[in-house]
């Protein structure tokens, strides 16, 4: 599958399509009908943050640390790692070289030695052509940024494959790196930050962008066919990319879990390497879940409840680039709960609200030295 083409799978999905419709009965279409995507109605509320207490259904739980620190993640990985059996992925972005704002590998070594050792992480290559364009460049810059304490597989590095999309509006299959299969569960380890394209990068962006190939699925995500290489942005690129989410976590189905480490939270994403914007967002702490919508809807819930002048960078970079449609279209195709009870696992389990959980935060961010 690696070679098909965006307009070859827009061009076959069609051509089902039509297959299905009885010959004769109203609605029929031509061939040539069939070749054009039906129009697609995008949401339009990736702007506007829904307060807690006017969200409505049932409640997952996510767990909270304040503790940034190998000990933290192990604390929050203990929660959730009950999911996890097997052949075990850890997806991470591994960022490009010299990253300042990724993951400290200290944390993610104590991690895999003493909870997981037989786990893999796992990533792909990139669209766009900087140091993980090929996987020759990729290994090289894995080696700089000092990923070499466990085995790393780029999942794309020889072929692609596809996963249905459950409920997809944009795609009924997406491309992933072809070993993505070879796993028999998965673990989504976050850094949670802004992002240049989808406003924040949590879990959604991690497995949606990380798991999609690099040539084929993070071109159907990206780019408009006959446009430019950025062509979708807002909330259209929201909703493709939660999609290409949706193939990965429904093909784990319950043996998934979710960390996001909000540390380093600059407006940009690991992506931007060295060039990302400064940090001035507060560091707030580590939370993990087995929904992901949850565990993404809490980590925002977080950001706008900390003090005006410390969120304004980060709710800028959300709201204008329309990234809270992550968390209604992840809704709306049943992939979690935007309500849930925050665990505070500092304080023996107590139920916190996210203005408890950042409480005493003010001011700006402060490297830790990591």
């Amino acid at each position: 599958m690696g070679g098909m083409t965006r307009r070859d799978f827009i061009k076959l999905a069609g051509a089902t399509a039509a297959m299905t419709v009885l010959p004769g009965c109203a609605g029929a279409t031509t061939a040539k009908e069939a070749d054009q995507p039906a129009p697609k109605t995008t949401g339009k509320d990736g702007g506007s943050y829904v307060p807690y207490e006017k969200r409505t259904g049932p409640e997952s739980f996510v767990y909270f640390t304040r503790d940034l620190s190998a000990a933290g993640l192990l604390k929050a990985f203990d929660r959730v790692k009950g999911a996890l059996a097997g052949k075990i992925a850890v997806k991470l972005h591994t960022g490009e070289p010299q990253g300042p704002n990724i993951i400290p590998r200290p944390w993610v070594k104590e991690l895999l030695s003493e909870r997981v050792p037989n786990a893999t992480i796992v990533e792909t290559n990139t669209y766009y052509n900087v140091g993980r364009y090929t996987t020759e460049d990729h290994r090289k810059t894995l080696e700089i940024n000092g990923w070499n304490f466990a085995p790393v597989d780029i999942m794309d590095a020889e072929d692609t494959t596809l996963l249905p999309v459950p409920g997809g509006k944009w795609f009924k299959e997406m491309s992933v790196g072809k070993n993505l299969t070879n796993y028999d569960s998965f673990l989504a380890l976050t850094h949670f930050k802004g992002h240049t394209m989808g406003g924040f990068g949590g879990s959604d962006k991690n497995i949606g962008i990380g798991c999609a190939d690099g040539r084929v699925g993070k071109k159907w995500i990206h780019t408009a066919e006959g446009q430019g290489q950025w062509s979708i942005s807002k909330e259209e690129f929201m909703e493709r990319m939660t999609e290409s989410t949706q193939a990965t976590i429904s093909y784990f189905a319950h043996k998934i879990a979710y960390i996001n480490v909000m540390r380093n939270m600059s407006v940009d994403c690991d992506c931007a390497g060295t060039s990302a914007a400064p940090v001035v967002t507060p560091d707030v702490g580590i939370l993990a879940s087995f929904d992901i919508l949850a565990l993404d809807q809490a980590c925002v819930d977080l950001v706008y409840a900390l003090p005006e002048e410390s969120r304004h960078d980060l709710v800028e970079r959300i709201e204008s680039r329309r990234g809270l449609r992550q968390l209604s279209y992840m809704k709306e195709l049943g992939m979690g709960n935007d309500r849930y009870h925050l665990i505070d696992l500092d304080n023996n389990d107590a139920e916190i609200t996210a203005a408890d959980a950042v409480k005493g935060i003010s001011g700006k961010w402060v490297s830790d030295g990591l």
